[in-house]
């Protein structure tokens, strides 16, 4: 999902090491044990039935295994105590990884899901979530979620120590196209679904180059056999969101082009106000 991105704990001027990189070079930010005044620092305040842990992320935590670390602290940074529980509450959460909806949504959510061992919490940037939120929540709201009270992004540090999603080297997040379409056909490949398309007009920002305009084909991941109303009659127009990962551009959203649809208009209005984070407001 991280693309061989490291994940980085900021500290004003980007100087501390990557996460990624601690089980090959020592650290101050080495796993720790949890001693009894830890627990206390960690916990700050809060009242948990069980100490501070540090535990290996499962296989079956499908948000964050393999997230570019192994182990993680209960109570989380969410208040779950125990490992049922993280993995009940982050299952909700993972079709939104699919949807490609920022590079750092991974981080951020895990971040929080299932914070890195350390002798204190680390919270992530609030750059950063607000970098998520502004990607993923028009995709959310689609399909009738909006961003939670829980995950407010101005709740979490502007500065000090704080986890961020890509590196200082990074330059800037995939842009995402919005296009009116239609739809030639659609078929099935491997696991997912293939939108062959006839013709197409870009409304909004991340222009596609012009060797990729002329036989677009969007990919809806891992959804070949999952039923998509939108898609049972190809006549008429489209709107339809999507990024480029690697070769493929993915599809995050589609919508038949209906103005007289209040949803339709209500997504519109969405997509025309969601902005992909800029460098400068990224790397501060």
């Amino acid at each position: 999902m991280l693309s061989g991105e490291s994940i980085w704990i900021f500290v004003m001027l980007w100087v501390t090491p990557s996460l990624s990189a601690r089980e090959s070079q020592p650290s101050e930010y080495d796993y720790v044990s949890f001693q009894p005044e830890m627990r206390r620092q960690y916990q700050s305040g809060r009242f948990y039935s069980r100490p501070a842990q540090c535990v290996d992320i499962p296989q079956d935590l499908a948000l964050c295994h393999g997230v570019g670390y192994n182990k993680m602290v209960l109570p989380n940074l969410l208040d779950h105590e125990t490992m049922v529980e993280v993995k009940y509450q982050a299952s909700s959460w993972v079709p939104l990884l699919s949807k490609n909806c920022h590079p750092g949504t991974q981080v951020f959510l895990c971040s929080l899901f299932a914070p890195v061992c350390l002798d204190r919490p680390i919270y992530p940037c609030r750059w950063l979530c607000e970098a998520v939120r502004d990607g993923c929540e028009p995709v959310m709201q689609y399909f009738g979620f909006p961003w939670p009270e829980m995950l407010r992004c101005d709740q979490y540090p502007r500065e000090d120590v704080c986890i961020a999603g890509t590196s200082p080297n990074a330059t800037q997040a995939p842009r995402p196209r919005t296009l009116k379409v239609t739809v030639r056909e659609v078929k099935k490949e491997g696991g997912d679904r293939k939108l062959v398309l006839r013709k197409k007009k870009a409304l909004k920002r991340g222009p596609i180059h012009k060797k990729d305009w002329g036989d677009l084909v969007l990919y809806l991941k891992n959804g070949a056999n999952c039923p998509c109303h939108q898609l049972e009659q190809l006549n008429g127009q489209f709107l339809v969101l999507g990024r480029k990962v690697k070769t493929q551009y993915i599809l995050t959203a589609i919508h038949k082009w209906d103005k007289t649809n209040r949803e339709f208009n209500r997504f519109m209005r969405k997509v025309k106000k969601s902005k992909c984070p800029k460098p400068h407001s990224v790397f501060m």
